[in-house]
């Protein structure tokens, strides 16, 4: 079957060529399954949550390798835990006494491992390169929540250079042939959960925030050298917990850039060329802050994380604090900890981490339905050919059409657990599980 002349052969970033989601592709398919409409199946060595990015023919993804262990090292932590000493009984209320109970081990330290990038072919799926970019080896800095992987950001693309961020572990610079360009350790932080936000690029800087345990900060490197250019301190806030994971986005209101970073208890509009802030809006102790911001109506939309998440939506064209004076409307019914969100027209789309997707008016939060879609989900909406594609954490999908009632067109299962958004390659679909990275096709003429 010939290819439409609407393809997206550039995916360059985390949710595409507009940063929200949104492809020019036509032809997608909407149905799939492990033994229909697969281009091509390729296992990939390790972990990682990043999702595919397209340039060129080829396709690039991260991943972390465990690293050999060496048999006459010390471990940090014995493999056969010491007995602990004796504890005094606990008296009973009947006078008898019993043992207090013993302490538990302590967890087994994290294995060591090597972080690489990875380009494919897009046609077959074989590996074309694989560049080990950095080893990260402390226990401290390899700490993370189970679901999470030590490379979660998605690599960046423009004009020839791929932009690697592997969060507090490093970022990189490297060319299309796989050769690294530069490396930049300056900017280390203690981590909370492991890695997460992406980079931007915008202008000649490549930006990314490095919300740890303390001391919260928003970084601009040079682009073609990797030298820290600006950084600058989140202010204080409400938030306790001070770590948060957000990918920025780069928007423009009255002809100034500004460069949206959602933090602990702020997000922040800062001018991308020295870092200072344009405007910011606070919200209380929201923390953990994961669902990049999306952009429309001149109206920011975002998710303020941990533990109770609320949806903003807040005019982009204050200055200074604007909590009191910008905020449109805020939502705490089924706002998503971790998916994206998604605006098609009037309408904004929202798949809460518990399945459920909600489409509501982006200017006014009027209700248009509330309905159950999946099951558990982290991955971000994404829209292509009039249709919205949502996946879940099991590997189950459903393709929706817009509209202001719940409209599903087509129901799939992988049966592979899947954590990253997918991806548009061509008229094709790109799906990254734990294992594996597929190319979906919408007939299987197509993947021949």
């Amino acid at each position: 079957m010939a290819a439409s002349s609407h393809a997206e052969s550039l995916w360059p970033e985390f949710r595409g060529p507009t940063a929200q989601g949104y492809s020019s592709a036509k032809g997608l398919p909407t149905e799939w399954a492990p033994d229909k409409n697969i281009v091509w199946r390729s296992e990939v060595a390790g972990k990682g949550w990043s999702s595919p990015v397209v340039a060129n023919g080829r396709i690039f993804i991260t991943t972390a390798v465990e690293l050999p262990v060496d048999p006459n090292a010390v471990p940090v932590v014995a493999a056969e835990p010491v007995a602990p000493p004796p504890v005094a009984a606990a008296p009973q209320a009947d006078g008898s006494k019993r043992p207090a109970p013993a302490k538990k081990a302590p967890p087994p330290a994290p294995k060591p491992v090597s972080l690489h990038v990875i380009a494919l072919d897009a046609a077959t799926g074989k590996a074309v390169w694989d560049t080990k970019v950095f080893e990260a080896k402390d226990p401290a800095a390899l700490k993370m929540h189970a679901k999470n992987s030590q490379a979660s950001p998605s690599v960046v693309y423009e004009a020839g250079r791929l932009y690697a961020h592997f969060s507090h572990h490093g970022t990189a610079c490297l060319d299309e042939a796989g050769k690294i360009v530069w490396t930049s350790q300056e900017n280390v932080y203690l981590p909370q959960h492991g890695t997460g936000g992406s980079p931007a690029l915008v202008d000649d800087l490549l930006i990314f925030s490095a919300d740890g345990i303390k001391d919260p900060s928003v970084v601009a490197l040079d682009k073609a050298t990797g030298k820290t250019r600006w950084k600058v301190a989140r202010p204080a806030t409400e938030a306790k917990s001070k770590f948060s994971f957000c990918t920025p986005l780069v928007i423009e209101v009255a002809g100034q850039k500004q460069v949206i970073s959602a933090g602990s208890g702020i997000v922040q509009a800062l001018n991308p060329k020295d870092g200072s802030e344009i405007w910011h809006v606070m919200y209380g102790t929201g923390y953990s802050v994961v669902p990049r911001p999306v952009f429309a109506h001149g109206i920011i939309f975002l998710s303020t994380g941990y533990d109770k998440p609320v949806g903003l939506a807040i005019k982009a064209d204050g200055k200074g604090d604007v909590t009191s004076t910008h905020v449109v409307w805020q939502e705490t019914k089924y706002v998503p900890h971790n998916p994206s969100m998604l605006v098609i027209g009037d309408e904004l789309y929202m798949l809460a981490d518990n399945g459920l997707l909600t489409c509501r008016d982006a200017k006014t939060n009027t209700v248009h339905f509330e309905e159950r879609l999946l099951g558990p989900s982290s991955a971000s909406l994404l829209y292509a050919d009039g249709l919205i594609y949502a996946i879940d954490e099991k590997g189950a999908s459903a393709v929706v059409k817009p509209g202001k009632t719940l409209q599903v067109v087509a129901t799939s299962e992988l049966k592979e657990k899947t954590l990253a958004s997918m991806a548009v390659c061509d008229n094709d679909l790109l799906i990254r599980t734990e294992l594996a990275l597929y190319r979906v096709s919408r007939t299987r003429a197509n993947a021949e």
